[in-house]
């Protein structure tokens, strides 16, 4: 499985889109492409690969991950998909608007489905799990793709640090115990795509990542 990076919005948010060379459906992770500018860009990386955006897959709902989620399934019809536990962040949008000073219109959507912890997404043939890692938000997940040894956190686990417990719904213990319990545990060789900042592996994260210490 491929994992195509694109850094979008003033938080230098990462959107990931995940595809087969082989295969033409992809999913598209926290799509937080704010500006018009950032939508072109995507828009034409889609094109270019003619891949066909089946589901969008939200690690949580923070305004920086999911400006660009309605925008992204009108325009490709595809799914919306998060956990129910961050439903409630979705009416608390507009105050996430003015607490991060944004000049933005936030445009609601709904849930297609709801994931759940042990859940198995099917891409192309291969499978993605998903892990429940709250702590950075009560709904915040992982999606783990074993067979290519790549998982992505969100802004549970980051190279160095991990996510901000200060926001509502954020617990620091939940999220050490989230992280030790559901990711750290995952192979040593597994490539960590966070939703900020460069990517990583748990190897790396088990050796020098001060606060798993």
């Amino acid at each position: 499985m491929k994992i195509t990076t694109l850094i979008f919005n003033p938080f230098q948010e990462s959107t990931y889109v995940l595809w087969h060379e082989d295969g033409k459906d992809a999913f598209l992770v926290d799509p937080g492409m704010m500006m018009q500018a950032e939508r072109d860009l995507f828009a034409e990386f889609i094109e270019r690969h003619h891949l066909n955006i089946t589901k969008i897959i939200l690690t949580h709902i923070h305004i920086d991950h999911v400006i660009g989620v309605a925008w992204a399934s009108k325009k490709y019809g595809a799914s919306i998909e998060f956990s129910e536990q961050d439903n409630a962040m979705l009416n608390i949008m507009n105050l996430q608007v003015a607490m991060m000073g944004l000049d933005v219109k936030f445009e609601q959507f709904d849930a297609s489905n709801y994931l759940h912890d042990g859940d198995l997404l099917n891409l192309n043939g291969e499978t993605i799990k998903v892990l429940e890692v709250p702590g950075h938000s009560r709904g915040s997940l992982a999606f783990y793709a074993p067979q290519s040894k790549k998982v992505i956190t969100g802004d549970a686990l980051f190279c160095g640090s991990i996510g901000r417990t200060d926001l509502p719904g954020g617990s620091y213990e939940q999220l050490i115990n989230s992280i030790t319990s559901k990711l750290i545990t995952l192979p040593d060789d597994t490539d960590v795509y966070p939703g900020h900042g460069e990517c990583t592996t748990i190897s790396q994260e088990k050796r020098f990542n001060p606060f798993l210490r």
